[in-house]
């Protein structure tokens, strides 16, 4: 039996689920959100609780259970509290700038870069090094700082860009050429 798909979700007092036909919504006061389940695994509320379950061992449901059970608690917790993904911007010049929705990007470049939140995102840039990139989907809240790092991801020398709150850039020496030189 999967650890993970084994564990029971509890859902929270604000959040309503319903499971019809393979298809589980969530609905809480950050949105609503709705995933097509596998036909393999089997859904089942009773009370507050929430319990996914397999017919059999075979590899392909095993690997089915942990991921259902993790994909349905991760709505729950996105309609009740949302998640977070924090970006910090390094070096000399990079900076972020909230313009209405939007987010307004110095990276370096000859332009500024505008970045668009897509529905159900929200931007909340924190002085001008640092973005909150919030929403209640987490594949999408990832999705996009991931996106927003691509622009310029962290580099070895300087440690200059775009990085994950917490996240360590392993720094690399210069060359070491020219100093041996004489």
């Amino acid at each position: 039996m999967s650890r993970v798909g084994r564990l029971p979700i509890t859902i929270p007092d604000k959040v309503q689920v319903s499971i019809e036909d393979g298809r589980v919504t969530v609905r809480g006061p950050r949105g609503e959100l709705s995933r097509e389940v596998s036909p393999l695994m089997s859904v089942r509320q009773e009370g507050n609780v929430i319990t996914v379950e397999r017919e059999n061992d075979s590899p392909q449901q095993r690997a089915l259970h942990g991921l259902t059970r993790s994909l349905i608690a991760n709505m729950v917790q996105g309609v009740s509290d949302g998640f977070t993904k924090t970006l910090e911007f390094h070096g000399v010049g990079y900076r972020v700038e909230k313009r209405g929705d939007n987010i307004v990007l110095s990276l370096g470049f000859s332009h500024p870069v505008e970045v668009s939140p897509p529905p159900g995102i929200t931007f909340d840039a924190e002085g001008t090094s640092r973005v909150h990139v919030r929403g209640s989907d987490k594949e999408m809240v990832g999705q996009v700082a991931a996106d927003i790092r691509a622009l310029r991801p962290p580099e070895p020398y300087k440690g200059k860009g775009i990085r994950y709150a917490g996240e360590y850039v392993r720094r690399k020496a210069g060359k070491a050429g020219k100093a041996a030189r004489g």
